[in-house]
């Protein structure tokens, strides 16, 4: 049977354990299959070194829907994310070393609950993958493979596009993994993700859909917006910022300590710091308790105000060609996320 083994599978452990499955995310195994899109991803080995590194690992311990996991059911970490995302390169663009280690390494800067804590004390997660990208491990993990930090950085930026970060407003593979994962988490999801795949292409470095694919998409992408604005959103990130503040500012928790936390640490940080315990047993176990209004005008109890700091709405291709020119019914329905509210005022009842 040892011949028939994949050359690339590890040896058995020798107690009769069968070895790792597919679905592996530390290259154990030769193949990562992404069990959204059902893509099987050969990984090389330089995709292997960069899944044992430390700021890979990470975040399988950061929640990507951040504080809203306390409310929601979107509990899949932030590594899922990243390696659908590779799954997704790989799948448009297999024989891109450069686009495919970027994919893996676009979010290694992202704080503790990823977005959650964005711009406190000025942290910014793309700041720090860069700084990331430039220091062990990662670094000589990519020049063992004769991989430039920066051309990774680069195919990172902003130009020239790529379908993984394209940042013109239009759909690229970063985001369309987000609404997809979270729209299947939601159960808001009708299409088969393979099936939605087959029906998209690359075009100007940007997805594309025929008119019905479209049309679902933009529907998810609505719905990400309207969660982000929801209670469910709202209320667990504006604590969870309030809680981070007075950690750094009633202990010697310096903030880019704070950044390379993560969940856990993050909440053990709290329980452990008199000033957040209270507040921090209260939005797990108590959030119900919490009310929301839109608005910026203070209210009649004691309150603070949350600021949403943006709502995405990057928009897909139709066939080709720009949502406002081919179908500007969708391109209404993305318009009117502009007039969502995003200032709010948040107590506790």
């Amino acid at each position: 049977m040892d011949n028939q083994r994949d050359q690339g599978s590890p040896p058995d452990s020798g107690n009769g354990a069968a070895g790792p499955v597919p679905t592996n995310v530390v290259g154990l195994s030769p193949v990562f299959i992404d069990p959204l899109w059902r893509i099987s991803v050969r990984l090389t080995p330089v995709e292997v070194a960069l899944l044992r590194t430390e700021p890979l690992r990470r975040l399988h311990f950061v929640a990507h829907g951040g504080a809203s996991t306390i409310s929601t059911v979107q509990s899949y970490s932030r590594l899922e994310h990243t390696l659908g995302v590779l799954a997704l390169v790989a799948h448009f663009r297999p024989e891109d070393e450069l686009l495919r280690v970027a994919a893996l390494l676009h979010d290694i800067g992202h704080l503790p609950l990823s977005h959650t804590l964005e711009g406190i004390s000025g942290l910014d997660h793309h700041a720090i993958g860069l700084q990331l990208l430039r220091t062990d491990p990662v670094r000589p993990a990519l020049e063992k493979h004769g991989i430039s930090v920066e051309a990774v950085i680069a195919a990172l930026g902003v130009q020239p596009p790529s379908p993984l970060t394209n940042r013109s407003g239009l759909l690229n593979l970063d985001h369309l993994d987000s609404y997809v994962r979270s729209g299947r988490t939601a159960g808001r999801l009708d299409a088969d993700p393979a099936v939605l795949l087959s029906r998209l292409d690359i075009k100007e470095a940007a997805v594309s859909a025929d008119r019905e694919t479209a049309a679902a998409l933009v529907d998810l992408i609505c719905a990400e917006a309207r969660l982000h604005t929801s209670w469910d959103n709202v209320c667990p990130v504006s604590v969870v910022r309030r809680l981070a503040c007075q950690l750094l500012d009633d202990t010697t928790l310096a903030p880019d300590q704070l950044a390379r936390m993560t969940d856990a640490q993050l909440w053990s940080a709290f329980d452990s710091c008199a000033a957040t315990r209270a507040e921090s047993a209260m939005i797990r176990y108590e959030l119900h308790l919490l009310q929301v209004t839109a608005g910026r005008a203070p209210g009649d109890r004691p309150d603070w105000g949350f600021s949403l700091r943006k709502i995405y709405s990057s928009a897909p291709l139709v066939e080709g060609r720009r949502i406002e020119v081919s179908a500007p019914e969708l391109a209404a329905e993305l318009d009117a996320l502009t007039s969502m509210s995003t200032e709010f005022r948040v107590r506790w009842s």
